[in-house]
């Protein structure tokens, strides 16, 4: 085993090796005024309600290269010269500066595929195509785009790997999938003209924490841009999200059923949203009075609630984001949350929320 592990290494050192001849290698450049082939334009028109945060830009490389690993790094490259600011390179969970990005050690070990007009590159390492991160973060990004680079005279988008909900959100944008270039396949591109835009609000510190500067402007852009597309059906106005379907075991009810059972007397529908399109998913939560739902991505659609709904996010201690608050905050919802405390780890096998009826009975309670 050790001798596969140290031949694999070795493999892997040499195809690095060899595309840094065939492309050389990359150092950092922190000056963007040294960086010829490059225009900055300040977006005048869209600003940040957040304190401190700064100006948004958009961002032209003539023969601009983007290489990503798609999972922590994202370089976008001009000639050799990595570009600081606008390279994207998060290690365990933290934003670092561009001196960290993997192409000033490795270079870009992948095939370079040419594109001849414009590329807009939304990409962000492996977050990218996660429900939420998508509609916070990237679809953001082709709006401050358009400030400066109408989208229908822009070419191709460099995205993340794309399934139908994805392409529902763009379609609606006039985006077609013959505009869309692969990031999981297309690792390493370069394009006449490379445009890419600031991070609508993720600029330092950890992950988990970057929801806190939810600006208020995407909010606004996504109800404008998507409400007027709800696909109407007949939906409960007391919704029940219901996360059993999700990849992820976290924010998982031990006692499912027994919560299902008490929402169900109380007038409540289960929805699983995987079940629904991404326009049926705007109407549900449009339509909804009540949504009772556990920590998840799902609740990233109260985007699309209307002030006044009433709204419980259940997680556990250990569940320390506060995206669905700052959401509800920004939407004038009726927002509580229940906190659960943390369970034994045996039990984590069925689920890591262990939720009272009476602690769920008491917050129904306190609405009224």
């Amino acid at each position: 085993m050790k001798i596969r592990k140290f031949l694999q290494k070795c493999f892997k050192q040499f195809f690095q090796f060899l595309f840094k001849i065939f492309y050389g290698s990359v150092k950092l450049n922190i000056d963007l005024k040294n960086i010829k082939l490059l225009k900055k334009k300040k977006i005048i028109n869209i600003k940040s309600d957040i304190e401190g945060v700064k100006d948004y830009h958009v961002y032209k490389i003539i023969k601009g290269r983007v290489y990503t690993d798609y999972v922590n790094h994202v370089a976008v490259i001009s000639k050799n010269d990595l570009i600081d600011k606008i390279s994207y390179q998060q290690i365990h969970g933290e934003l670092k500066d561009a001196s960290y990005n993997t192409v000033l050690k490795k270079g870009t070990p992948a095939i370079k595929k040419r594109i001849k007009g414009s590329v807009l590159s939304i990409v962000q390492g492996a977050s990218g195509n996660n429900y939420g991160h998508w509609l916070l973060e990237m679809l953001p990004k082709i709006k401050l785009c358009s400030e400066h680079f109408p989208i229908e005279k822009i070419k191709y988008f460099y995205t993340p790997n794309l399934n139908k909900f994805h392409k529902e959100t763009l379609s609606i944008l006039n985006i077609k999938d013959n505009q869309i270039i692969d990031s999981k396949k297309y690792r390493h591109i370069e394009a006449d003209e490379l445009i890419t835009v600031d991070h609508p609000s993720y600029y330092k510190g950890f992950i988990k924490d970057e929801f806190k500067l939810q600006p208020t402007w995407v909010i606004d852009w996504l109800k404008k841009t998507y409400l007027p597309h709800a696909k109407k059906f007949n939906s409960s106005k007391k919704i029940f999200i219901d996360r059993t379907d999700s990849l992820s075991n976290h924010c998982q009810f031990i006692n499912q059923n027994e919560i299902s059972d008490y929402l169900t007397r109380k007038g409540f529908v289960k929805y699983q949203l995987t079940k629904l399109s991404f326009l049926e998913t705007v109407h549900l939560f449009k339509n909804a009075e009540i949504i009772v739902g556990a920590h998840g991505a799902a609740l990233v659609n109260l985007i699309f609630c209307v002030p006044k709904t009433k709204v419980i996010e259940i997680k556990p201690i250990t569940q320390t984001q506060t995206i669905f608050e700052r959401l509800s905050f920004i939407n004038q919802l009726e927002y509580r949350l229940i906190q659960t405390k943390k369970i034994d780890e045996h039990k984590k096998i069925e689920g890591d929320i262990d939720l009272s009826l009476d602690e769920l009975d008491k917050c129904f309670n306190s609405f009224i």
